[in-house]
């Protein structure tokens, strides 16, 4: 029996167990990357509770009413929206044939490369008052301002919209696997039985997609809550504007994090309801055989319309944004080439290079750890550490500038008295807190990344590893990283798009006179110089398309 016999060791099914050693540096890197995860919501539930309760009694009296109110609305807005355009789009371009259905399936994931606040930006210039939109109205009818109505972009309907235009893609996405892995046997049955095509669809394809499509539209929902570009700039309030206003506007440091508080309860409540509702999906093929639906060949008129419907949201969530903000950008006088613009891009791919890099080594460690030693203890952590995807940006940087801004404090304090030596605050202003609050938000998606990746190795590959005298280290370094390098370079360029896209926590945390792409764009637009902002969107937007091919090439080759 060699050393690596008592190392590795196997189920009668198969499945790797625990060894008996190695794993322990990983078991503590591991459990330092959960817990440094789970601090920002342990620090936002201290602050509140020790922040009073006068705070939270005047907040309950005056805007916490409407902040509810608000969030529920955008919630309930962008759910139904994301859920009837990501589903139905879906079932069309997988379910039936018409001309230009390839294209389509294809181009519905674009607008995922969008910020809903670019978008909102965009919308505004054509459709506010002084718009090419109305103001050719007005031309063509010879209307004064008062003499007609039309629908206001600057509202919670607006912002809805944006937000179902970026968003819809999570639901399609997910609702189009569902589908593709769907036996034809159920859906004949029905058809069988003397059900439409429509009643076959209600009652027997869309209830087996079901858990499908609701991990996708709450996926949705926690971007909604987490938003806060799109409701700051169309004046829409919201918990996530209401963090932001009582942190600055009205320094209440005590309001902002019970405001936080409130927001992370309910983004931790359909964090569950996620997790139990992808836990029990399930799929139940028909048959012994798996036989994969066969497209239906529609008529002229129902192609017609269903290439219509299919093209509707690539048209407003990509092709119209990029035309307009690329007619803006020639009207602004942002130059790219400018030494303020080449710093704000330097701040924002060095800030998103080393979240990148942090976060997918974090994540590395967590998935390693996971493998090395499979059990409640390692899955309990990942899990810890996935909790982030469900957490605003406003909330996780409230959640880290709390017991940091103390212990600086407390540092600054003793280091006066005793050695006359002020400190100053030496990391609540810095760079590297704020990639910790990115690393925080977007460690799901980097583990997500390499876990599925990680998935596909045998265990055998580990067993084969250990027998040549290769401890977990170098089993990590010679073996796994080489071999996993594809899901490494999607973690770190999802991680990187991310970042560069992130506005919350960047505007409350970043260090003074430190400016990004995603700021500076929040800045001209919140001035109303939507040219000047423009410029910038156009640079998130780009570096945002990096992905979403990624993710159409994927989508190319299943479809």
């Amino acid at each position: 029996m060699t050393a690596a016999d008592d190392t590795v060791e196997y189920s009668p099914n198969g499945r790797r167990r625990a060894g008996r050693s190695g794993g322990g540096v990983f078991g503590i890197l591991a459990w330092g990357v959960a817990l440094s995860c789970v601090l920002p919501m342990l620090a936002v539930a201290l602050a509140a509770a020790f922040g009073g309760t006068d705070t939270i009694r005047h907040l309950a009296a005056t805007v916490l009413p409407g902040y509810t109110l608000t969030t529920l609305l955008l919630v309930a807005l962008v759910a139904i929206g994301t859920l009837a355009v990501g589903t139905g789009a879906a079932w069309l371009v997988t379910m039936t044939r018409f001309p230009g259905v390839r294209f389509l399936e294809i181009a519905l994931v674009l607008p995922l490369a969008f910020p809903a606040y670019v978008l909102a930006y965009a919308y505004t210039h054509v459709l506010d008052h002084p718009g090419i939109v109305q103001a050719t109205l007005r031309e063509v009818t010879g209307w004064g301002p008062r003499d007609y109505w039309f629908p206001e972009v600057r509202s919670t309907g607006g912002a809805a919209l944006m937000l179902v235009l970026v968003l819809y893609p999570y639901v399609y996405l997910l609702a189009r696997a569902a589908f593709l892995q769907q036996s034809a046997g159920a859906f004949l049955a029905a058809r069988a039985l003397g059900k439409s095509a429509w009643a076959a669809f209600w009652r027997v394809s869309l209830p087996m997609a079901r858990p499908a499509i609701a991990s996708g539209v709450l996926l949705a929902v926690m971007e909604t809550i987490a938003d806060f570009g799109t409701v700051s700039y169309f004046g829409v309030q919201t918990f996530a504007t209401g963090i932001y206003t009582s942190w600055f506007s009205l320094a209440d440091r005590g309001g902002a994090a019970q405001l936080a508080l409130c927001l992370l309860s309910f983004a931790l409540t359909l964090a569950v309801i996620e997790r139990a509702t992808r836990g029990r999906a399930r799929y139940h093929h028909a048959g012994k055989h798996h036989n994969p639906m066969p497209p239906a060949r529609i008529g002229k008129a129902k192609a017609a319309l269903a290439m219509f419907l299919c093209s509707v949201p690539v048209v407003l969530g990509f092709v119209l944004p990029v035309i307009i903000l690329a007619l803006m950008s020639l009207e602004s006088e942002q130059n790219l080439l400018s030494r303020r613009y080449i710093a704000f891009t330097t701040n924002s791919v060095t800030l998103a290079a080393a979240a990148a890099v942090l976060t997918v080594a974090a994540a590395v460690c967590l998935g390693f750890y996971q493998r090395l030693r499979p059990g409640r203890g390692s899955a309990l952590a990942a899990y810890l550490a996935r909790l982030g995807y469900a957490v605003p940006g406003g909330v996780i940087a409230v959640g880290l500038i709390v017991p940091f801004a103390a212990f600086d404090n407390a540092l600054d304090a003793w280091m006066r008295e005793t050695f006359g030596i002020r400190t100053g605050l030496l990391v609540t202003g810095s760079i590297w807190l704020l990639v910790a609050a990115y690393g925080v938000r977007f460690m799901a998606a980097a583990l997500g990344a390499y876990e599925g990746g990680q998935a596909s190795m045998h265990a055998n590959v580990d067993a084969a590893a250990r027998s040549l005298g290769q401890g977990p280290l170098g089993m990590l370094r010679r073996v796994h990283l080489p071999l996993l390098t594809p899901s490494l370079l999607t973690a770190l360029l999802i991680v990187f798009v991310d970042v560069m896209k992130e506005l919350p926590a960047t505007l409350i945390m970043r260090p003074f006179n430190f400016d990004t792409l995603a700021v500076q764009a929040h800045r001209l637009a919140a001035d109303e110089r939507l040219e000047g902002a423009a410029v910038p969107s156009l640079v998130i937007m780009a570096v945002g398309l990096l992905p979403v091919i990624l993710i159409c090439r994927q989508v190319g080759r299943r479809g």
